[in-house]
């Protein structure tokens, strides 16, 4: 018999809906507190992932900021030597580039000129430089002087002429040559580095030219022209060293005086010597070539410069603190037995270089000399002079100075 379904549900107490209904709030609750930690949980995950996100492109900021940061230095660097570069006509001496000792350094360079280590082959013999080589030996020639470069720290010699074996003379009225093994008079002599651009230098072809470099460096000597430009360490001083020949083009020496310069400031040079061979022959003054060229090498950065080619001692002028000596005359000088003029002189100054570059203390000496012991005769052995003779040539040194047209600045 199927059951009945009672027409009425049992009526449900008073307590009961109040348990229920509480049983369904406390349940709601939990529900709405699970929703709410669930969602602050995604909240701090994003949270998390967008500062890690970020860390990471502050990162990636902060490194190209660093990057960009060090080009712009570089390019200011960059900027910095052009303006240096395009700027070097100044009276403003170069910093010093590589010297970084506490207490200063002192170095006497000496300077002197026209060293021709052979003789013409249409000369005579007898009464030749190359046969007073041959008879009396490599230190017969610097014997009166050698104390005095070997008291120095360095000694600059223009060699002139070409020391060869070559038959092949060029076309032209003098040509000299000597053996390879005379480059030992300069050794024997104290003298450390020869200045190779001049007239003479390829008087029997470009061959003549490298010969003489390899006897140069075949006794130890460096050597610096043309092109060419050395750097000498002198007691932790790197002294640069250029040679400009200015005969043949003149004022057109300037690109190349410029280029050389800029190549020993790349090499850091703390101390610039610049050697010309210039000027005209038995001229008692520079003419307008030399000191435009000479007061030019200054401005560029020059601590000093010396010149020869006119066979006899032009004047000394000092310029923006600087000095230029414009020809030193014959020295050791095989190209005539009997020359026009016998005064010669060793230029001497006396440097001292700082951390803060070249000190401006002008200290210097000039030693006359006779580029021969015997007054009748050229017997190729320079020799300093005392007394009358020393006095006389120091005042023919102050009167040629006064002949040099002052800068107009």
């Amino acid at each position: 018999m199927p059951k009945k379904t009672p027409r009425h549900q049992p009526r449900i107490s008073r307590q009961e809906r109040v348990r229920q209904l509480r049983t369904r709030i406390i349940g709601v609750g939990a529900l709405l507190a699970v929703l709410i930690i669930s969602l602050v949980g995604l909240r701090i995950i994003s949270s998390g992932r967008r500062t890690s996100s970020v860390k990471k492109e502050k990162t990636v900021s902060s490194e190209s900021a660093q990057a960009e940061t060090q080009l712009t230095e570089e390019s200011a660097d960059s900027d910095t030597a052009q303006e240096d570069t395009a700027g070097s006509d100044t009276d403003t001496p170069s910093p010093v580039a590589s010297y970084d000792k506490d207490e200063p350094t002192t170095i006497t360079v000496s300077v002197i000129g026209d060293c021709i280590l052979g003789t013409d082959e249409y000369f005579d013999y007898d009464s030749s430089l190359t046969n007073y080589y041959y008879m009396y030996g490599a230190d017969y020639f610097f014997q009166n002087v050698r104390d005095i470069f070997e008291a120095d720290d360095l000694t600059i010699a223009n060699m002139e002429g070409t020391l060869t074996e070559s038959e092949e003379r060029e076309d032209k009225t003098f040509a000299f040559k000597g053996s390879a093994e005379m480059a030992q008079i300069l050794t024997s002599g104290g003298v450390e580095t020869c200045n190779t651009a001049n007239n003479h230098s390829h008087d029997y072809g470009e061959q003549s030219y490298l010969d003489t470099l390899d006897a140069l460096e075949a006794v130890g000597l460096t050597h610096f022209g043309y092109d060419d430009v050395i750097t000498m360490d002198v007691k932790g001083v790197k002294v640069g060293l250029t040679g400009i020949y200015e005969l043949d083009d003149h004022l057109e020496r300037e690109a190349q005086l410029r280029a050389n310069m800029q190549k020993l400031k790349d090499e850091k040079s703390d101390l610039i010597i610049v050697i010309f061979h210039w000027g005209n022959e038995l001229e008692e003054a520079p003419d307008s070539n030399q000191t435009t060229l000479g007061r030019l090498a200054v401005d560029l950065g020059a601590d000093l410069v010396c010149g020869h080619h006119p066979h006899i001692l032009q004047g000394i002028e000092t310029y923006k603190g600087k000095k230029i000596v414009y020809s030193l005359g014959n020295f050791c000088f095989g190209g005539n037995t009997h020359p026009t003029e016998f005064d010669t002189a060793i230029y001497q100054q006396t440097f001292t270089i700082t951390r803060q570059g070249v000190e401006p203390n002008l200290i210097t000496n000039i030693i006359p000399c006779c580029v021969s012991s015997n007054w009748d005769y050229n017997d190729y052995i320079p020799t300093p002079q005392e007394g009358y003779e020393r006095d006389r040539i120091m005042e023919k040194i102050d009167e040629r100075s006064s002949y040099i047209e002052p800068a107009t600045v």
